[in-house]
């Protein structure tokens, strides 16, 4: 029997490759997904769960480079997949500068990502790598790029811009926002929920897990974003710092002899949740220890306090609310922490409904609210896989 078409969705992070295959049809079903993770370090392993469920399985393997994990993970999806059924790959690009919509990969393209690196230098090599593996096993398949930054490229020009010389604009320098295809996926579903405010409405969408953000959206449009030039900016994230004031540069430089590298690899790697706690990055375990650990508490307590500031500037920014979503890890599984970060803002018509938040329910609020606050699970892969389908029209029978 001829296997139906599928599309694979390959999602590269600094040390990590998230992956899944869908079958192309109404709506589109997955028939795998996994992660490999770890990609350089001692125990790098593979896991995966089929679309028939049951238990996660796992695999070792030996994987210095994303290049060679790329390769294990072609391998593997020539063992599972018969890769004539496969028409296309799509890719997470982090980094997209200008271009506002998923793309078809080219030489051209491919060139110019090479150029972006020093933009994006712990995510776009990678990726690249990702890219070229593909390419070279499987010249003919068609690559797709689904570029981060893309849902946000209509911000008004005030959002953008960067309070430092001019010139630098020129450059590229200036406000992209990341946490694109989240933020796409989630207002997708909004729609399906029946949120008019999806579509003509004043929405603040919460991505918030290891990576944290938000961004204001108005009428189906991004207007501002929490993340600037680099992801590092705006929420403390698990071991991202967030918005620092830019006089620590040069504190830490004639304090300690911080280098630029040094500094980077602190504010990306060791601040954040891990570097105020000095316990973990994970917010459960946070929350297990907050207790009898005040450095635990402080972590969780500044992680809700500068999210409920994220909110307040965003629905100032909005002139007002009328939908609240949380996502992400945190977002979707953490009830205690949505509802801290919700006390306090029944000003703007946000009131959550204690048994509802409790029990993950998709709507979190009260029927009567002014402001609707729910909890969707995003899902970056299906979003990915979907623009693929659109962009190749590969559901037109």
């Amino acid at each position: 029997m001829k296997e139906p078409p599928c599309v694979l969705v390959v999602n590269g992070g600094s040390s990590s490759i998230k992956f899944a295959a869908y079958r192309v049809s109404h709506p589109l079903e997955r028939r795998v997904s996994g992660k490999i993770d770890r990609i350089g370090s001692a125990g790098t392993i593979l896991t995966f769960t089929n679309a028939a469920g049951g238990d996660e399985q796992s695999r070792e393997l030996t994987a210095s480079d994303h290049k060679s994990a790329a390769n294990f993970l072609l391998d593997w999806f020539e063992e599972q997949i018969p890769f004539e059924s496969v028409r296309a790959v799509g890719h997470r690009v982090v980094h997209g500068m200008q271009h506002t919509a998923p793309e078809r990969v080219t030489q051209e393209l491919l060139d110019e990502l090479h150029r972006l690196t020093p933009f994006d230098p712990e995510h776009l090599p990678s990726e690249i790598e990702l890219i070229e593996a593909f390419r070279k096993r499987h010249p003919q398949l068609p690559q797709i790029a689904c570029f981060d930054t893309a849902f946000h490229r209509d911000m008004p020009r005030v959002a953008k811009l960067l309070p430092i010389p001019r010139r630098y604009e020129a450059e590229g320098v200036q406000r992209y926002g990341f946490h694109g295809l989240s933020y796409a996926y989630l207002m997708e579903e909004l729609t399906r929920l029946g949120d008019s405010a999806a579509t003509k409405g004043r929405v603040i969408l919460a991505h918030l897990g290891n990576g944290a953000s938000m961004a204001a959206v108005r009428d189906g449009k991004s207007i501002d974003t929490s993340m600037a030039f680099t992801p590092t900016a705006g929420l403390v994230m698990s071991t991202r710092s967030g918005d620092l004031d830019p006089g620590l540069v040069n504190y830490l430089a004639r304090t300690e002899q911080m280098t630029a590298a040094q500094f980077q690899k602190m504010v990306n790697q060791e601040s954040g949740l891990l570097g105020v706690s000095e316990i973990s990055s994970d917010m459960r375990d946070l929350l297990a220890h907050e207790a009898k650990d005040a450095r635990a508490a402080e972590a969780v307590a500044l992680f809700c306090y500068q999210a409920k500031k994220w909110i307040g500037a965003f629905a100032a920014a909005l002139g007002g609310l009328d939908s609240l979503v949380f996502s992400g890890g945190i977002g979707e599984s953490a009830p205690l922490i949505r509802q801290r970060i919700c006390e306090g803002l029944e000003f703007l018509g946000i009131d959550l409904n204690a048994r509802r938040n409790a029990a993950n329910d998709t709507l979190i609020s009260n029927d009567a609210n002014a402001v609707s606050v729910r909890v969707i699970r995003t899902d970056e892969q299906l979003m990915i896989a979907r623009s693929v389908v659109r962009l190749l029209s590969l559901n037109k029978s």
